[in-house]
């Protein structure tokens, strides 16, 4: 399905579902203004083409412990000890980490940009000198502790 194929209907219900992916075919049929087979069958399609590909939960991470948010900003030195490192291997190997959320693979200052959810400042701190650095092509990191969300 390419993207000039999508038409307004269709990304009226990708809105919808991205603000609540657990709204029933009844309910996006009333907001949207359609039959409930119609949505039922333009929500397969996107799913079918690959559109669609996940429905997640939104977690609050206060409540399990994690209230901690920080996104970590990170530079790779891509030749350690005369060997090539590549920056999806990075990736893969702190998207291991307890408390990663998201790794994300960048251009710019940053080669990478890392989600975490941490139990405490001590927690962080223990992510990003004990684990993080410690991954070989880590060579600096530059930690923002998320202060609130709007």
């Amino acid at each position: 399905m390419e993207p000039e194929k999508i038409d307004q209907k269709d990304r009226e219900i990708i809105t919808e579902l991205i603000s609540n992916s657990r709204q029933t075919v009844g309910q996006l049929a009333k907001k949207i203004g359609m039959p409930p087979t119609t949505i039922h069958n333009r929500i397969k399609k996107l799913e079918q083409h690959g559109i669609i590909r996940n429905y997640t939960a939104e977690i609050d991470y206060k409540k399990l412990g994690r209230p901690v948010m920080a996104y970590i900003g990170i530079t790779v030195n891509y030749n350690v000890e005369g060997r090539k490192i590549k920056q999806p291997e990075i990736a893969r190997q702190i998207k291991k980490l307890e408390g990663v959320r998201e790794v994300t693979i960048l251009t710019g200052g940053l080669d990478i940009i890392v989600k975490v959810m941490a139990k405490d400042i001590d927690d962080l701190n223990e992510i990003v000198t004990e684990k993080l650095r410690d991954i070989d092509g880590v060579d600096k990191t530059q930690t923002m502790i998320v202060l609130t969300q709007v």
